[in-house]
């Protein structure tokens, strides 16, 4: 008798203690989880999460309560969690199924689980977020399994805050492992410290920092970490934002002035695993405006991608405004010629600064893995871009009230011509400052970068000159190889007046007519006409000495003649 009652105080015991423990963060971790269970692998078509026990303290779950971004939960019941165990939690009505694989407890408004991505946090009685999983579809690192029907699984439970590089798709062959240790369970320490990847301000006193991954909350929470460059200096406050706590919140002492760039250089920070921030720790802030027509200008475009490869768009800021992404859009034209499939092109706060470029895609691995990638933070990535035909289309960037800041229609005509396969080859723009919608203002990106220049200055940028006199001829030796040197000659014009017609015509060093480059071409006070070195039919033209021959008139009878030699020359 008196070893039946000691036994029944022992659990009474046990159980008050585990009640009365008070969770550090991630002693218990949200470890698996299952978004999307249709198509149905092998387990019960229902979403649910696990939770596994990291610590060597037991722990009622009496009180503990799941939340999203919309919301949390009601209360878990009481459930004794030992330690290295695991529970599934999901709704009353999946209990039932799920408690075939293991341990299974309900709670009322269980939160959807978005399949493309989402926040899921765990929060204990004392109201302290304990672990938080903002995951994607990125992070089943399968393309297979990220359309349904597999959970997402903790490589490593040791190093819970380390998001996509801890994070698969299940290897089991039931679609996951709930009640039990994960399929993809192993050894994946964390070493390397967090990253600052970009900031924003949403008033001239506050600003808040975005990380690569969850922050130790005391060390984020630090003033003095932190220091802000011309004369702001260190923040008034900081606090790290729940529940992911990979985003820092600062309050300021000094406004920030609009139209000037800041730069935010942080300290002493760590991540969850006591690693320091090292080396990418400064990102620049700064006011952002609306973008008005041709702050932003599309700089460009990849519309034939090759077979396994992703359309993408760049465009780039030639004003002297910071524009906030999320208060941008691309879209095109349907059939009926009216604006249609617009895109938000940031769902978060993403500052593009005067003179940066940006890259537009659906997927940037894709793109990275394609092209040289000169920056690999400038992308921002739309889940379904507009339709762009690989033949001719239309472009289109939008401002915060719908305004059209800059659109192309662009024609694969315009592409080199003696490029055979315009598969994966972009079409970059030669001059910020020239007109979107000028044929001459694009060319087939060179073959020396590889077709295409995502993230940085295009390999046929050409500034314009604002070349004085009055026609001037550059470069001396055109080279039309399309290997991004002289692969065509500029023919630059300046006249006093508006009101001039050029004609402009190509001849061999006999005398004989290559080229009728222009006809009748009406000319503004300045301007600039492209040879690609091509003949009339577009044919190789054989090495050797050209001349540009140019003559000009106007209304009032004023007539001039120009002569300009070239060379043209070729590797092979």
């Amino acid at each position: 008798m008196f070893k039946k009652y000691s036994t029944l105080v022992f659990f009474m015991l046990s159980g008050f203690i585990a009640h009365a423990q008070v969770a550090n963060r991630y002693d218990i971790v949200i470890d698996e989880l299952m978004a999307d269970p249709t198509p149905q692998i092998s387990l019960p078509n229902n979403e649910w999460i696990e939770l596994r026990n990291t610590s060597s303290t037991a722990f009622n779950l009496l009180g503990w309560r799941i939340g999203d971004a919309t919301g949390q939960s009601g209360t878990m019941p009481s459930y004794n969690l030992l330690p290295d165990s695991f529970v599934i939690v999901c709704t009353a009505s999946a209990v039932a199924a799920m408690s075939a694989y293991g341990p299974a407890i309900s709670v009322t408004s269980f939160p959807s689980l978005d399949n493309t991505g989402d926040v899921i946090y765990l929060r204990s009685p004392q109201n302290r977020i304990i672990h938080a999983v903002s995951y994607a579809d990125t992070w089943y690192q399968n393309e297979l399994k990220k359309d349904g029907g597999w959970t997402l699984e903790m490589i490593d439970t040791k190093n819970p805050c380390s998001g996509f590089s801890n994070w698969k798709a299940s290897t089991d062959i039931k679609g996951g492992t709930p009640g039990k240790k994960n399929g993809v369970d192993a050894v994946n320490a964390d070493a390397t410290g967090p990253q600052l990847l970009r900031a924003y301000a949403t008033d001239s006193v506050s600003i808040s920092l975005v990380f690569d991954e969850p922050l130790d909350s005391l060390k984020a929470a630090t003033a003095a970490n932190y220091s802000i460059s011309d004369g702001i200096g260190i923040p008034l406050s900081a606090m790290a934002v729940s529940p992911t706590f990979d985003k820092v919140n600062l309050r300021l002492n000094t406004p920030l002035l609009r139209k000037k760039v800041y730069t935010i250089t942080v300290s002493a920070v760590t991540d969850c695993k006591g690693n320091i921030i090292s080396t990418k720790n400064k990102a620049r802030v700064g006011l952002s405006e609306i973008a008005d027509s041709l702050s932003i200008v599309i700089n460009e475009i990849l519309f034939n991608p090759k077979s396994n490869g992703t359309d993408y768009v760049e465009i780039y800021n030639r004003s002297n405004k910071i524009i906030d992404l999320k208060q941008m859009f691309i879209a095109n034209r349907n059939t009926a010629g009216v604006i249609s499939n617009i895109k938000q092109l940031s769902a978060d706060n993403y500052l593009l600064f005067p003179q940066d470029f940006v890259v537009i895609t659906e997927d940037p691995a894709v793109v990275k893995r394609d092209f040289i990638t000169q920056n690999m933070d400038a992308f921002v990535t739309v889940a379904s871009m507009p339709s762009f035909n690989d033949d001719e289309g239309d472009v289109i960037i939008l401002n915060a009230q719908g305004n059209i800041t800059d659109e192309l229609n662009y024609d694969e005509k315009w592409h080199f011509k003696l490029i055979d396969n315009r598969e994966g080859v972009a079409l970059e723009r030669i001059d910020y400052n020239a007109p979107t919608q000028q044929e001459s203002n694009w060319h087939s990106a060179a073959t020396s970068v590889g077709y295409g220049t995502p993230t940085y200055k295009n390999s046929q940028y050409r500034l314009d000159l604002q070349v004085q006199g009055e026609i001037t001829v550059t470069p001396e030796i055109v080279s039309p190889d399309n290997d991004g040197q002289d692969d065509f000659a500029t023919i630059d014009y300046s006249f006093p007046s508006p009101g001039y017609v050029a004609n402009i015509t190509i001849f061999d060093a006999n005398g004989r007519t290559v080229r009728y480059l222009q006809r009748n071409a009406l000319c503004g006070i300045k301007g600039n006409f492209r040879w690609d070195g091509l003949g009339e039919q577009f044919q190789k033209l054989p090495v050797g000495i050209y001349v540009i021959y140019t003559e000009v008139f106007n209304l009032d009878g004023k007539k001039k003649q120009f002569k300009n030699t070239i060379v043209l020359a070729r590797k092979n």
